[in-house]
């Protein structure tokens, strides 16, 4: 991978993943468009480092939420930060198992499966239509709430859907406030990014070869300033209920990646 390509992943990265089109699914399609020819386990690695990116990028944008929660917590009391945690957490559940039940049969969907991307791609137009029909969005995050909610970014682990898109979605579509969907979705996928960075480091799964070492940090980079921009705006977009186009983007792209498949 050069460094340009990098870039150009990292740039990707970035955007998508807080924009409900898919990170992942739109990193696969950018790989097969560049001729990327690494296995899917070291496909998955560089993805997951965008993630992690991507993830700093959440905390810099809600640093002043993130404070206010650790505050809460340490005050040992049942505040609303503390139920706040605990929601994060059992969000966390459903993605936490299907990770480690199934991570090899996870890898291998980061490979260049190109009709995969492409439905799962439908799937997220879909949703997002739904939730731009939404009318009443008032209530607040529940424990079960969360945990529904859980389930959707376990789905959204296959690449082509949306992650904030099926989160959001789902919330909305529960009758949560969008904004504070938008802020629970944002925030829920953090624990479980860095914890995945800290079980590939801990079990030396996390191996980048040398010469792919800048341009790796090069994506890194990119995925983190560009996140900044694509975090902000999609907040601003979420309050004006604004994710129809969004859903007509992610039809037109997974038909033509599953068109141009079937086409040869």
């Amino acid at each position: 991978m050069t460094y340009l390509e990098a870039i150009i992943l990292g740039i990707i990265q970035g955007l998508t993943e807080f924009l409900p089109v898919s990170s992942s699914g739109h990193l696969e399609l950018a790989k097969v468009l560049m001729g990327d020819e690494t296995v899917p386990k070291e496909s998955l690695t560089f993805t997951v480092v965008l993630h992690f990116a991507t993830a700093l990028s959440t905390l810099l944008v809600f640093r002043k939420e993130v404070a206010q929660i650790f505050k809460g917590l340490f005050q040992f009391q049942w505040n609303e930060e503390f139920q706040f945690s605990l929601k994060i957490l059992i969000s966390m559940v459903p993605a936490v198992i299907i990770g480690l039940l199934f991570e090899e049969q996870l890898e291998s969907f980061f490979g260049g499966q190109v009709v995969l991307v492409g439905a799962m791609l439908l799937v997220t137009a879909l949703l997002l239509l739904m939730a731009d029909k939404a009318k009443t969005t008032v209530k607040e995050v529940s424990y079960g709430n969360a945990l529904v909610v859980g389930i959707a970014q376990a789905i959204a682990m296959l690449p082509g859907i949306s992650r904030s898109g099926a989160t959001i979605s789902t919330s909305v579509l529960l009758k949560i406030d969008r904004v504070k969907a938008a802020r629970f979705s944002f925030l829920m996928v953090v624990p479980l990014i860095f914890g995945k960075i800290a079980k590939d480091v801990l079990g030396g799964e996390l191996l980048i070869e040398s010469s792919q070492m800048i341009p790796t940090v090069a994506g890194f980079l990119a995925a983190f300033f560009s996140g900044l921009l694509a975090c902000k705006w999609m907040l601003s977009l979420v309050k004006m209920s604004k994710l129809y186009y969004f859903s007509i983007y992610c039809a037109l792209i997974g038909i033509v990646a599953i068109l141009s498949v079937l086409g040869n």
